[in-house]
């Protein structure tokens, strides 16, 4: 009785403890939407309310008006979807092949593809630039795109984990129907990583839709910027007034949040499969 009185006393500091952490955590998110939501006279008084007094959700709808934010969310999207969709189904052939095609030098390859992670992205940043800048490419999105579509050293490997738990019985009883590499890639392995996949498109997506530095580099025409680059220039020519910026910033929020809130049971399922196959 006394030790079952005890586990649920530290179970209910621990869940406590939790719920305290998680609210001094979303404090900065709070404060966000309490700006989002007041006017500018209320925000010069200066008093640290988290409640507005006069509550304006007309600043979600103004945001449209004053900047074009809807344009901004239309390009982002586009290099978004072709990025996700390029970083899962290329980075998942590739490591299908690392994992379940036997080839000569199959193993010195993949060291040498995980050797480029010791590589800091900065290094190959003037590189790249000089590369599409002959190439006639700058101010297209190009530049944000094509690197996805040759591979990444992270999610290969993260992929090639996932691959190596597929029986390689269920693919010799493939090949012995006839099933080619593509069949069983398609049909067979890629259905089992589910987890995997999503998560990869979780962390590509959240990667790309917080992207700055890239279209700052590469992005010369306004029409083309993407949310973070618009949300920059919008603080800039707007005098900073803080209502519509924190709406702006809670509007490209958003799509993360309701990403994870819907798949976080694959990116955790994928977290807690891949730990279990590192300790393997």
């Amino acid at each position: 009785m006394y030790n079952s009185n005890k586990m649920k006393f530290w179970r209910i500091f621990n869940f406590a403890l939790l719920i305290v952490g998680s609210l001094f955590m979303m404090a900065p998110l709070f404060w966000m939407i309490s700006i989002a939501l007041k006017s500018m006279e209320e925000i010069y008084r200066g008093e640290f309310t988290f409640i507005p007094q006069d509550i304006q959700f007309s600043n979600f709808v103004d945001i449209f008006e004053i900047a074009p934010f809807f344009t901004y969310f239309i390009n982002t999207s586009v290099i978004t979807v072709l990025v996700v969709l390029a970083n899962v189904f290329v980075n998942a052939f590739i490591a299908y092949g690392f994992a379940k095609i036997n080839f000569k030098g199959r193993e010195m390859l993949f060291i040498l593809v995980l050797s480029t992670m010791m590589l800091p992205g900065f290094i190959t940043l003037i590189p790249q630039y000089v590369i599409f800048a002959e190439l006639g490419l700058v101010n297209t999105y190009y530049p944000l795109v094509l690197p996805s579509f040759f591979g990444s050293a992270f999610n290969i490997f993260l992929l090639r984990q996932f691959f190596k738990g597929v029986p390689n019985s269920m693919i010799e009883a493939a090949r012995m129907e006839g099933a080619n590499h593509f069949q069983i890639f398609f049909k067979i392995a890629l259905p089992m990583i589910k987890p995997a996949l999503f998560t990869v498109a979780i962390f590509s997506f959240n990667g790309v839709w917080n992207d700055f530095l890239g279209p700052l580099l590469y992005l010369n025409d306004e029409s083309l910027y993407t949310l973070q680059l618009g949300l920059q220039v919008f603080k800039e020519q707007s005098s900073t007034q803080w209502n519509y910026l924190m709406a702006g910033s809670l509007l490209v929020l958003m799509p993360v949040i309701i990403l994870f809130f819907f798949f976080q049971k694959y990116f955790i399922q994928g977290s807690n499969i891949l730990g279990q196959t590192d300790e393997k």
